[in-house]
């Protein structure tokens, strides 16, 4: 297979435990199990793209060596959320003995917050019944979602948004084996946009490097759809100083001319609101509008309404606060 329309995500997903970057914490207490040659039940959580599923292949890769895919299987409960996969599917795998010699088999449960009540239910009890045979990694966004019996059958390991340092060297290790030129403006665009998800920024440097051998700012914003942060800056400089027709100006050419979504929008005036200094009762107040903003746009309200609205309430709260 040409590797030259390989998707990065997959072509440089790390293969080895130590090959994980932003986790070492996580990382050397996983490998202290293969060292044991011990494994309890897991539960990774966090956010997307943050290592996850890397973490629990590369795991049974040290594990079972060569043989890991006999020994190793992956689900995505998303696909199927109901009693049955658990009491088929997944009861079917951790029932029969592990191959090559191996002591227990490994079965992977991506996106298990997905899964109801009833289904988890049932899973806990296949994992008592076949702890001999088999080991469950589970993992989910949302650790909340997972049933107390479950979460306290493992041990809980939460994966933490990758930082800056993590994201430059990954880029920096792709860029190098890519023959690509990333100057260090064209990074902190890309840790800005993937905030701390690896696949984001791993995506955004692909896409633009088949632009352009040479990664520029500029290009890491277009193909991704997102606003500069100094666009960001005059939109609410303009909002605040109580200048609607220039700040209305701002986020017509945001929104139509860039073809930036109003929910990025949203999510990156949250992010530039929470950083700039400012009276402190007013940031409460338009973070509160922002939300009901989001909250009307996932509702299925006008986007061109509601974000000129957005605007609107800005400048009145920051005439009200006297800005």
């Amino acid at each position: 297979m040409d590797e030259s329309h390989t998707i990065w995500i997959e072509k440089y997903r790390p293969v080895t435990l130590a090959e994980i970057v932003g986790q070492d914490e996580i990382v050397e207490r996983l490998q202290s199990y293969v060292k044991a040659g011990s494994l309890p039940h897991l539960l990774f959580t966090g956010s997307a793209g943050v290592g996850k599923t890397t973490a629990a292949v590369a795991l049974a890769r040290e594990f079972f060596g060569e043989a890991w895919n006999l020994n190793f299987r992956e689900m995505n409960a998303s696909d199927e959320r109901g009693i049955d996969v658990v009491r088929n599917q997944i009861k079917q795998f951790a029932r029969t003995s592990p191959l090559g010699g191996a002591e227990f088999k490994i079965l992977f449960l991506d996106e298990a917050d997905a899964l109801t009540p009833d289904a988890q239910a049932a899973l806990r009890r296949t994992m008592e019944s076949y702890a001999q045979t088999c080991r469950f990694i589970l993992s989910c966004n949302y650790s909340s979602k997972i049933i107390d019996p479950i979460q306290s059958r493992c041990a809980i390991y939460r994966f933490r948004p990758l930082d800056k340092k993590a994201i430059a060297a990954e880029i920096d290790r792709i860029a190098r084996k890519e023959n690509l030129t990333v100057n260090d403006e064209a990074i902190d665009a890309i840790s800005y946009i993937a905030q701390g998800d690896m696949r984001k920024a791993i995506n955004a440097l692909q896409g633009a490097a088949i632009l352009s051998r040479e990664i520029t700012r500029d290009m890491i914003y277009a193909i991704t759809s997102t606003a500069r942060p100094d666009e960001i800056e005059e939109l609410l400089s303009l909002s605040l100083s109580g200048d609607f027709e220039s700040a209305g100006m701002t986020l017509s050419r945001l929104l139509h001319d860039r073809g930036i979504a109003p929910n990025e929008l949203i999510n990156q005036c949250y992010r530039a609101i929470i950083r700039r200094p400012m009276d402190e009762s007013l940031r409460v107040s338009l973070i509160d509008q922002l939300g009901i903003t989001d909250f009307r746009l996932s509702e299925g309200a006008s986007s061109d309404l509601q974000m000129d609205a957005l605007i609107a309430q800005f400048v009145m709260h920051a005439k009200r606060f006297g800005r």
